[in-house]
């Protein structure tokens, strides 16, 4: 198995990773929003009654 950041061979410690810095790398892409997990949206996602989603009004 290859490490999915710079394609060397992983090591069992930090496997799928060759290195605590890939690990590193691929948590900060994950915390950029690099990667998403697509969701389908529903219709409670367009709720306009939702009070989270109305910061705008007092």
């Amino acid at each position: 198995m290859t490490c999915p950041i710079c394609q060397k061979a992983t090591v069992p410690d930090y496997r799928p990773f060759c290195s605590r810095r890939c690990a590193d790398v691929d948590l900060a892409r994950w915390f950029r929003a690099d990667y998403v997990i697509p969701v389908p949206l529903t219709q409670e996602d367009d709720d306009p009654s939702d009070p989270l989603e109305n910061d705008d009004k007092p």
